[in-house]
């Protein structure tokens, strides 16, 4: 059995092939049952977020195996060529599925290093498998250990730690400048994509309230509701800006709405008590003379870019970290992989001998017919110690060689010289072999 993974990413493929491609919903769990129909998909996991579309199957022939995805994701978009398909597409196998997947889940494949969004997504993609019942032993170890080792880089490393975005770079700065913000009031001036994740930013750090103002009223009271906050009509935000802390300014305006003398009428009336601005416009709609202004903190693009940017390099130092944990946590599901190679052919030869003693032990005891209870107990006693003491050498060796390059020879040379049928090889369901899978763990460490 081989582990193969077939997907395009952000980094192989463009957004408009990587929508058509996608599976949610209703689709989602469709498609995944499709696949799983397929005599040659033994198991199968699909994760499909909005940068990439992977699927994760167990098949007994790679080749073949790969050649039904491909199979499969033509035939869920007939109008795109199969080469318009191919052409994006990467495939790994066993031991690079999981370092693929775990590198995924940790977030270190991502556009962004260290976003946490991911995992969630790897997390639903196998609980559908799992609810649709397409998973099975082998998949199921993949993806429960692909979670712990992401959240093992995320405990170990400090990789999502620094704001490497605008909105998340500007609610950072204002923390430092107010270490508290529970008693803190936040604006945001202009109600788009950036200061709605600015306004959630806030909120999550614990801002004490949000005021919206936007030229768009309707726009701003959506977004104040979003997030329990009360609206300030455009025309009045000046006014308002005398109550609050933290500005945060994004309206797309041509020019600049706030000016220096706002500011320094502003900061009278507070009192002197400081403010911090923050514009995230481009063009800039802060006038950057503020800056000359005491108590006042104007930061605005440029500098919340230089803060991004130094944060993107921290978490590729952190990155690093994690590729190690990674090759640490890659190294043990593959030997844990291989070992499963030799369960079959244990528990067959297992299985055969103890058929020999029984049937043996049955016709001798139907001929010997004076013996007494207590030595047909005696006689089973000794058949099974002899089986035991045959079977010791060659259990230990073939446990002992799962996790090496020879495993794979030693489990087909015993199947020969035992004229083994292995039926135990179609592990889809995973119920036949964990115990014997468990066993091989166990008694390896103990060598």
């Amino acid at each position: 059995m081989d582990i193969i993974l077939v997907g395009l990413s952000h980094k192989t493929a463009p957004v408009e092939v990587r929508e058509r491609l996608s599976f949610s919903g209703p689709q989602l769990t469709e498609s995944t049952l499709k696949l799983r129909a397929y005599e040659e998909i033994l198991e199968c996991v699909i994760l499909s977020t909005c940068n990439r579309v992977e699927i994760y199957t167990t098949v007994e022939k790679p080749e073949l195996g790969v050649a039904r995805v491909k199979d499969f994701l033509h035939s869920c978009q007939p109008d795109m060529p199969l080469d318009g398909i191919t052409q994006h597409l990467y495939t790994h196998k066993n031991e690079g599925v999981a370092r693929h997947l775990f590198r995924v889940a940790s977030s270190l494949d991502s556009m962004v290093i260290g976003e946490t969004q991911i995992l969630g997504q790897v997390k639903d993609a196998f609980d559908s498998a799992l609810l649709n019942k397409t998973t099975g032993i082998v998949l199921n170890k993949l993806f429960k250990k692909s979670i712990s080792v992401a959240k093992r880089v995320r405990t170990e490393t400090k990789i999502g730690e620094s704001a490497v975005s605008i909105s998340f770079a500007a609610v950072e700065l204002a923390k430092k400048i107010f270490s508290n913000l529970g008693n803190k009031t936040g604006m945001l001036i202009g109600a788009g994509e950036m200061g709605e994740l600015a306004a959630q930013y806030l909120v999550n750090s614990g801002i004490k309230e949000i005021v919206v103002s936007n030229r768009n009223y309707d726009r701003a009271l959506h977004l104040a509701k979003a997030y329990n906050g009360r609206v300030v009509r455009f025309e009045d935000f000046l006014e308002e800006m005398v109550n609050v802390d933290v500005v945060i300014c994004s309206t797309g305006a041509p020019n600049y709405v706030i000016h220096a003398e706002h500011v320094q009428d502003i900061i009278h009336k507070r009192k002197n008590r400081p403010i911090f601005l923050i514009d995230i416009s481009v063009p800039r709609n802060i006038d950057p003379d503020i800056n000359h202004i005491d108590n006042v903190f104007l930061y605005d693009i440029d500098d919340l870019q230089a803060v991004v940017e130094t944060n993107l390099r921290t978490r590729r130092d952190e990155a690093e970290k994690g590729e190690q944990i990674i090759d640490e946590e890659v190294g043990k599901f593959t030997k844990w992989f291989k070992s499963l190679e030799v369960v079959p052919t244990i528990v067959a030869l297992k299985d055969r001998v103890e058929e020999i003693r029984r049937k043996e032990l049955e016709r001798t005891v139907g001929r010997l017919r004076s013996l007494s209870p207590e030595e047909v107990q005696i006689i089973e006693g000794l058949t099974n110690t002899l089986v035991n003491k045959i079977l010791h050498n060659p259990l230990v060796a073939l446990k002992l060689e799962a996790h090496s390059t020879n495993g794979l020879l030693y489990a087909e040379a015993v199947r020969k010289l035992f004229d083994l049928d292995i039926k135990l090889v179609e592990r889809g369901t995973g119920e036949t072999t964990i115990n014997d899978e468990e066993n091989i763990e166990n008694d390896n460490s103990n060598h």
